[in-house]
């Protein structure tokens, strides 16, 4: 009986692929873009509607401006942090949270095709925010307004749908678990790829180190302190700790798409992504800024790799400033949620999926540090195909309809 009413289920959703396709344009045309953080209020008021249809109680939540001031300390935030949650009631025993994220990166350049406008070429679906991850919400609407019309979910359902994920500091969902509004017997992560169904991914740590030096004119440059050239040895230092750091291994699956190009389980990571120091070239650098990250695996700490850092700073000419972000996260891959996950998976795409950890944060994680909510994440696009957080990001339109039919599976 259960698979008739999901094999009518599908041939909805087959049959109505242009209704998903629509969903998906309206979202994509929301430029909510972090940083700043735009329309959030016009993309949330967008969705309530569609789930007030579909019986939900729904919520409009703005992070409290005291919350945000200290939490947030990007600059580059402005505007009211505004999310939104949608609860059904069935009457079932148990409740499902969905979650993804409606914030996206900036465009950047060297698009093909207009990033906030979704155009289909050659069985793909391109767009910002398509695979990361719009196209999840998209795809998980379509499904819920499917289920909806043919049969009851056997879950309660708790939808969360917030922001600022994309700043990597302390985003919607963060603050949903810091105020116990995450309320729900099992959770299932949309942020992520379908390639894996994932329990794990890495923290991630921001780093800054500032190297002071005195400014002259560059034909007496011996009257100076030239900063740059006063932070080579630090970036020696640091690259040295890079070695280190990324000999390490954890006990977790990298993703199957780094495993076919030999990277076979998770590793932490350190980067220097920024450097900036002086303002002409006939002038002695007074100071040079090296930002970059570290990625945590979940064997590692946070504080641990912070002092790690600190101890490799301590002993130069630098100021440090560290600023954690989400935490590692490792769910138990044997919990029987996790296979219920990969069940609906397999039904739908008739392949078993591996488990897999990510080498990317999430505020997933933080959420399952505070709620304990056994989680599994699984996703839209593919790791290395979607091109996300990159121009010309796509999801293959295969893809698209058999999330929503993944989400079907789920539920019904």
């Amino acid at each position: 009986m259960q698979c008739m009413k999901l094999e009518t289920v599908n041939r909805y959703l087959e049959s109505h692929q242009d209704h998903l396709m629509d969903l998906l344009r309206e979202l994509i045309s929301f430029k909510t873009v972090a940083p700043p953080g735009s329309y959030y209020q016009e993309v949330v008021d967008y969705l309530v509607p569609i789930f007030k249809e579909m019986g939900f109680k729904t919520e409009k939540l703005i992070m409290p401006g005291e919350v945000f001031l200290e939490k947030c300390t990007d600059p580059r935030l402005v505007g009211d942090r505004v999310n939104l949650r949608a609860s059904l009631d069935v009457g079932a025993k148990e409740t499902l949270i969905i979650y993804t994220h409606l914030d996206v990166v900036p465009p950047g350049d060297n698009w093909s095709t207009d990033p906030f406008t979704v155009q289909v070429k050659e069985g793909r679906v391109y767009g910002r925010g398509v695979s990361d991850s719009k196209g999840a919400v998209a795809g998980m609407i379509a499904a819920l307004q499917a289920v909806r019309k043919h049969e009851w979910p056997r879950y309660n359902l708790q939808i969360l749908l917030t922001t600022d994920e994309e700043v990597g500091g302390y985003s919607g969902l963060c603050y949903f678990a810091d105020v116990g509004l995450i309320k729900g017997d099992k959770m299932l992560c949309m942020d992520g790829f379908s390639d894996d169904v994932v329990v794990g991914s890495n923290g991630i740590i921001t780093w800054e180190a500032t190297v002071q030096g005195r400014a002259a004119h560059s034909g007496s440059s011996f009257l100076g302190v030239n900063a740059i050239e006063k932070a080579i040895p630090i970036m020696d230092a640091l690259m040295k700790h890079k070695k280190d750091v990324e000999s390490r291994r954890s006990t977790l699956a990298a993703s199957s798409a780094l495993r076919e190009m030999g990277i076979t389980r998770m590793r932490p990571v350190l980067n220097i992504n920024m450097i900036k120091g002086g303002i002409k070239e006939n002038i002695v650098p007074e100071i040079c800024v090296m930002r970059g990250d570290r990625r945590v695996i979940p064997e590692e700490t946070m504080e641990g790799a912070a002092e790690e850092l600190e101890k490799l700073i301590a002993g130069q000419e630098a100021t440090l400033s560290i600023w954690p972000g989400y935490p590692p996260m490792r769910v138990n891959p044997d919990h029987p949620w996790v296979h219920e996950v990969m069940d609906a998976v397999e039904q739908i795409t008739g392949s078993r999926p591996q488990i897999a950890g990510s080498h990317g944060s999430l505020d997933q994680a933080y959420a399952f540090d505070v709620t304990r909510i056994p989680a599994a994440v699984y996703g839209v696009g593919r790791q290395l195909e979607s091109n996300a957080h990159g121009a010309d990001e796509n999801v293959r339109l295969s893809d698209l309809v058999n999330y929503s039919k993944f989400i079907a599976a789920l539920i019904v």
